[in-house]
C-alpha cells in the first residue's frame, strides 16, 4: 500500500510552495516520494520546480484539469507511475486551482489498481487574503473556492502574515464554520511538518473493511467493495437508486448475472451508465462520498 496525499488549493494559494516544503522533507526522512502535477496549460510551469529538485519521479497532466478531461489521463499516469517505480513510499498529486475535490477524487480511484492506493485525505492550501476579498470574486469562482476548502481532510490558512491578527481570527472561525471536520494550522509560505500532516490524516477513525478512505468523520470518505458473486443488474441498479445524495461517486467492474465477464459500471449525479468488457478485470467497485460507514452497501451482495 503507497500513501496518496491530495493538495488542493485555489489559483496561487500555495500549494508548490507546500509541495516542494513536503519533497525536501521526505527525502531527509530516507522515503521516496513520486509526484504527479496537473497543469491547467499545454505548458509546464511548476514541474520544472520540482524537476530541481533531484530525482523525483513525476508525471504530468498537461492540457486539462484533473477533474473532468483529464480523468482518464489521471488513471494512466498513476498506472505508469506503479509500473515504472517499484520503491515508491509516498504519492503526492497537486491539481490545478480549478480542481473540484470531489472530481479529483472520483479521478485518482480506478478500481484497477485501487487495492494498491492508500489515499490519506485532501490538504486544502487556502489563500486567507483571496478569502478576506472572497466577495470580489464572481458567484461561480467564489462557490468552487468554498467547496475546496469544505471537503478538505486539513486545512491550511496560508498567507497568514498578511491579514491582521483581527482579520485571522475571523479568517478562522469562517473556515471553522465551513468545515468543522478539519484541523485548520496557520502557515506561511505553507510551511510545516509533514510528520504533522501524515499522523493527522492517519490518526483518522479509519474504521471502514478497507485502507482506502479518508476517515469515518471526515467530509469525503471511500470505499472499496470487492464482489464476491455475481449480482442482478436491476437489484443493484435498484439499490443505486435508493443511495442518498451523499454518494457523489461509484465507479467499478460489477459482476453481472449471465455475463461472462463484469460490466463496467459508473455513477455520478443520480445517472448510471454501464458498458461491457470482454476480459476478466477485479470485480472491485470505488465508492466516494459523505457518511458511507452508515450505508449497507453488502446488502445488494445477491444470493445464489
Amino acid at each position: 500500500m503507497i500513501d496518496v496525499y491530495l493538495f488542493s488549493g485555489f489559483l496561487g494559494s500555495g500549494k508548490t510552495s507546500l509541495l516542494m516544503n513536503t519533497i525536501q522533507q521526505l527525502k531527509e526522512e530516507g522515503k521516496k516520494p513520486a509526484i504527479l502535477m496537473n497543469e491547467f496549460g499545454s505548458v509546464s510551469i511548476d514541474s520544472d520546480t520540482v524537476e530541481k529538485s533531484g530525482n523525483i519521479p513525476m508525471k504530468e497532466l498537461l492540457n486539462g484539469c484533473i477533474c473532468c478531461t483529464g480523468s482518464e489521463n489521471t488513471e494512466a499516469q498513476l498506472q505508469a507511475l506503479l509500473e515504472d517505480y517499484d520503491d515508491i513510499d509516498v504519492i503526492i498529486i497537486e491539481t490545478t486551482g480549478a480542481a473540484h475535490p470531489v472530481e479529483a477524487l472520483d479521478a485518482i480511484y480506478s478500481p484497477l489498481f485501487a487495492d494498491r492506493l492508500n489515499v490519506m485525505g485532501i490538504v486544502t492550501v487556502v489563500d486567507t487574503k483571496r478569502w478576506v476579498e472572497r466577495e470580489s470574486l464572481s458567484p461561480q469562482i467564489r462557490s468552487l473556492f468554498m467547496e475546496q476548502i469544505r471537503h478538505a481532510h486539513l486545512l491550511l490558512a496560508n498567507k497568514a502574515d498578511l491579514l491582521s491578527e483581527g482579520e485571522l481570527s475571523t479568517t478562522t472561525m469562517e473556515l471553522s464554520n465551513l468545515n468543522s471536520n478539519a484541523p485548520i494550522i496557520q502557515t506561511e509560505h505553507a510551511k510545516i511538518a509533514f510528520s504533522f500532516i501524515e499522523k493527522t490524516l492517519r490518526n483518522a477513525d479509519h474504521s471502514l473493511s478497507h485502507p482506502i478512505l479518508s476517515g469515518k468523520h471526515l467530509p469525503l470518505s471511500s470505499k472499496l467493495f470487492t464482489f464476491k458473486e455475481k449480482v442482478s443488474k436491476e437489484q443493484f441498479e435498484e439499490f443505486v437508486r435508493s443511495l442518498p445524495e451523499t454518494v457523489y461517486r461509484m465507479k467499478g467492474y460489477v459482476p453481472i448475472q449471465g455475463a461472462n465477464y463484469p460490466y463496467l459500471f459508473q455513477y455520478a449525479y443520480g445517472m448510471v451508465n454501464w458498458l461491457p468488457e470482454y476480459v476478466n478485470v477485479k470485480p472491485n467497485l470505488v465508492i466516494i462520498g459523505e457518511g458511507l460507514d452508515q450505508i449497507d452497501f453488502d446488502s445488494f451482495q445477491t444470493q445464489n
